[in-house]
C-alpha cells in the first residue's frame, strides 16, 4: 500500500470527519499520520478482547501502563488482544478518550473495532457514529483525567512529529482540559507563518480588486493590510508595526484574526502554530518554553508559562475592503504576492469548501442554533471584574450603524461603514447621534469627533479610546465563551 493510500485510508476510514482541510500543509503534515498507521501489520485482531489473567500479570509500572495504548499501533494480534486487555484490566474513566485519541490514527480496522467495542462496554454508550460523537460524549462526563494522560499524548503525538512531545507533561499545570486539545491536522509550524513579510504600497497591489476582504491595522502612524487571501494560507504574520513586534493570528477555522504585541514587562515571546486546537480554536506556543498559549485571549494555557500572570497586549484589528481600507489609509502597506511559498492567492481558493457551507471539521462542546454555526460576530470583552462577554451579529450591525451597548461596567459604541468593517470605542456617559464614516462622528451635544483607528478624538482635545474587538463565527465564539451575552 501507497503512502498515499494510507493517509486516504487514515482520513476517511478512522478519522471520520466528513470535512478535509483545505490546506495543502495539512495534507502534508497528515502523511506523518499515515506513517504512523503504516506500523500496523495487515493481520485481523479479534474484537472481543479479555483482561489478562491476574495471575499471569506482572508488576505494571505507570509508563507501561501508557505503553499499552501505543501497542494498538504495533506487534501482532495476540500482543495487540494483550494490550487492550491490560487497559480493560486496569480501566480509569480517563481511559475513553485515551483510547478515542488513538482511533483516530488506528488505520487497521480490526484493532479499531476491538477498540470500539471495549469503548461501548465500558461507557454504555452505543451510539457514536464517528470520532466526533465521542468526543462530544467524552466532554459531557465530568472530568476524571487518568493520571498519565499528559504522558500518554505527548508519547502518541509524538510519532507524528517528535516535536509535539514538548507541549505535554504530566507535571504541566492547566487551565483548560487536556481531552479538549484535539490535533488538528498538521505538525508544528506545518502551515508556514509569514515572518518579516515582503511588503508593497497600495498603487503596487494590483493583485487586490476593491471588493477583496483584508485586515487593517495602525499603529503609531504605520498602517498595515493584510488580505485575507493569502493569510488563509499561512495563519500567522509576524512583523514589526510602528516600532511594536506583533503577531497576528488567523484562525481560519473560527474566522477570527487578532494581533497582539509580543513584548510584556520587556520579554519578546515569539508564537507559533502549534498544529493542536482547543474547541475548533487554534492553540500557539512560545518557542522558548514550548507552552501552549490560546489564541482568543493572549494567555499561556498548557505549560510552563502557565500562572506567570502574562498577558499580551491586543492591537486592534478590523475586517473590511480592500478598496475601503485604501481610501481610509492611501499609505498603507500591504503583503505582497512574493512569499516565498507557491501558493493560489486568488481570493476565495484557500479553505474553499470550508467557507461555503456551515458544517464543522472539529466538534465542540456545545453549540447554539440562535445563529448559525458560521454566522460573523463581532466579539468583545473587556477587562472587567464581571468577565463579561458579548457577541454581535454581524447582521445585524449592518442594519444599525451606529450602536450603543456596554459590557460590564464599560459603555461603548460600535460604528459599522459600508464595507461591514465594525470599530468598538468607550464612550463612558457620552451618546453619538450620526457619523460619517469617512470622517467623523456626532455626539449628542452636536459636537464633531474625529475617528482614528485608535481612537475618537474631541474638537477641545477629549479622546475616546478605541477597544480590542474582532469578528468571529458564531460556534467559535460561543464554544470558548458558552455564556456570552448575543445581540442579533
Amino acid at each position: 500500500m501507497t503512502k498515499h493510500s494510507i493517509l486516504f485510508s487514515l482520513i476517511v476510514s478512522a478519522l471520520a470527519i466528513g470535512v478535509t482541510r483545505g490546506a495543502v500543509e495539512r495534507r502534508n503534515a497528515l502523511r506523518g499520520a499515515g506513517a504512523l498507521a503504516a506500523k500496523d501489520q495487515p493481520s485481523q485482531v479479534p474484537t472481543n478482547s479479555q483482561p489478562v489473567p491476574a495471575s499471569t500479570q506482572t508488576t505494571i509500572t505507570e509508563a507501561a501502563e501508557v505503553d499499552d495504548f501505543l501497542d494498538l499501533f504495533r506487534g501482532r494480534p495476540a500482543s495487540r488482544l494483550r494490550a487492550l486487555g491490560n487497559i480493560e484490566s486496569r480501566w480509569h474513566p480517563g481511559n475513553t478518550v485515551m483510547l478515542v485519541e488513538c482511533l483516530r490514527l488506528l488505520r487497521h480496522q480490526g484493532t479499531g473495532k476491538a477498540v470500539q467495542n471495549l469503548l461501548q462496554k465500558k461507557t454504555g454508550y452505543t451510539r457514536a457514529k464517528d470520532l466526533n460523537d465521542w468526543f462530544r460524549w467524552v466532554w459531557q462526563q465530568s472530568y476524571e483525567r487518568h493520571p498519565r494522560y499528559a504522558t500518554f499524548k505527548a508519547k502518541l503525538y509524538s510519532r507524528i512529529d517528535p516535536r509535539f512531545r514538548d507541549y505535554f507533561n504530566d507535571s504541566y499545570a492547566a487551565k483548560i482540559r487536556l481531552d479538549e486539545i484535539r490535533w488538528g491536522g498538521v505538525r508544528r509550524d506545518g502551515i508556514p507563518p509569514l515572518k518579516n513579510p515582503r511588503l508593497i504600497s497600495a498603487d503596487k497591489a494590483t493583485y487586490l480588486d476593491k471588493a477583496n476582504v483584508v485586515f487593517g491595522l495602525e499603529n503609531n502612524g504605520d498602517a498595515r493590510a493584510y488580505p485575507k487571501r493569502i493569510l488563509a494560507w499561512h495563519e500567522m504574520v509576524k512583523e514589526t508595526l510602528g516600532d511594536t513586534s506583533i503577531n497576528g493570528a488567523y484562525c481560519t477555522l473560527c474566522g477570527s484574526m487578532i494581533v497582539y504585541s509580543t513584548r510584556v514587562d520587556g520579554v519578546h515571546y515569539e508564537l507559533g502554530t502549534s498544529g493542536f486546537l482547543y474547541r475548533s480554536n487554534k492553540l500557539m506556543y512560545d518557542k522558548k518554553t514550548k507552552s501552549l498559549w490560546s489564541t482568543l485571549t493572549g494567555e499561556p494555557v498548557v505549560g510552563p508559562l502557565v500562572d506567570k500572570q502574562i498577558k499580551l497586549k491586543r492591537i486592534g484589528v478590523v475586517t473590511t475592503t480592500w478598496g475601503r481600507w485604501r481610501r481610509q489609509h492611501p499609505d498603507t502597506k500591504v503583503l505582497s504576492l512574493a512569499t516565498g511559498h507557491r501558493r493560489n492567492y486568488d481570493e476565495g481558493v484557500a479553505y474553499r469548501n470550508y467557507f461555503s457551507n456551515d458544517n464543522l471539521m472539529f466538534s465542540v462542546p456545545l453549540r447554539d442554533t440562535r445563529l448559525k454555526n458560521k454566522a460573523e460576530v463581532l466579539a468583545l470583552r473587556v477587562a472587567d471584574p464581571s468577565d463579561e462577554r458579548l457577541a454581535i451579529s454581524a447582521d445585524f450591525l449592518l442594519k444599525n450603524p451606529l450602536y450603543h451597548d456596554s459590557i460590564g461596567t464599560v459603555s461603548f459604541v460600535v460604528l459599522t461603514d459600508p464595507s461591514g468593517a465594525n470599530r468598538v470605542y468607550e464612550t463612558g456617559a457620552r451618546r453619538f447621534t450620526s457619523w460619517n464614516p469617512d470622517a467623523n462622528s456626532v455626539d449628542e451635544e452636536d459636537r464633531t469627533w474625529k475617528i482614528s483607528e485608535a481612537e475618537l478624538t474631541s474638537p477641545t482635545g477629549d479622546s475616546l479610546t478605541r477597544l480590542p474587538a474582532h469578528r468571529a463565527f458564531w460556534f467559535g465564539w460561543h464554544a470558548a465563551y458558552p455564556k456570552t451575552r448575543l445581540v442579533r
